[in-house]
């Protein structure tokens, strides 16, 4: 696996996962939602230069919208090559239906996460969900039923 898969969390299957959402919330069901986003924004999400890790989506005016995903976007000024990193908020696509109800899962005192970035032919999707913070003490339990689950998994061989 080479750096920039390990640097993005890239899968196979080219989506961009959001590895430490599983690890600190416990999480309800996923809405896939679409992205409104720039020209080299979609060049980005398709070449895996994106990170998910420390971002979360808010709710203004009954609309979705992506807070602090990091986008390594690639400028091209005179012949030289410039990356800059974009953070700023982008916005969800959703049924009015899904906002309601991450909406009153917000006002339970949930955080809705984005946990994948589909890339699925033409179109660039997010997968989120909402999840309640898990406390340190979870935190332990879920690194012990991994470390079990890995040494039976190896015994086997």
């Amino acid at each position: 696996m080479s750096a920039a898969h390990k640097r993005h969390s890239k899968t196979a299957s080219g989506a961009i996962v959001n590895r430490r959402a599983r690890f600190d919330y416990t999480l309800e069901d996923e809405i896939t939602t679409g992205i409104v986003l720039t020209g080299p924004e979609v060049r980005a999400a398709r070449d895996g230069r994106v990170q998910l890790k420390g971002a979360f989506v808010t709710i203004r005016n009954n609309e979705l919208w992506l807070n602090n995903a990091s986008f390594s976007l690639v400028l091209n000024q005179k012949g030289a090559e410039a990356t800059t990193v974009d953070t700023s908020a982008r916005k969800l696509l959703a049924h009015r239906r899904q906002i309601e109800q991450l909406e009153s899962a917000k006002q339970a005192g949930h955080t809705i996460v984005p946990l994948r970035l589909l890339n699925r032919g033409r179109h660039v999707k997010v997968v989120i969900a909402a999840g309640r913070g898990k406390k340190n003490y979870d935190k332990r339990q879920t690194i012990k039923a991994r470390d079990q689950a890995r040494d039976i998994n190896r015994q086997k061989f």
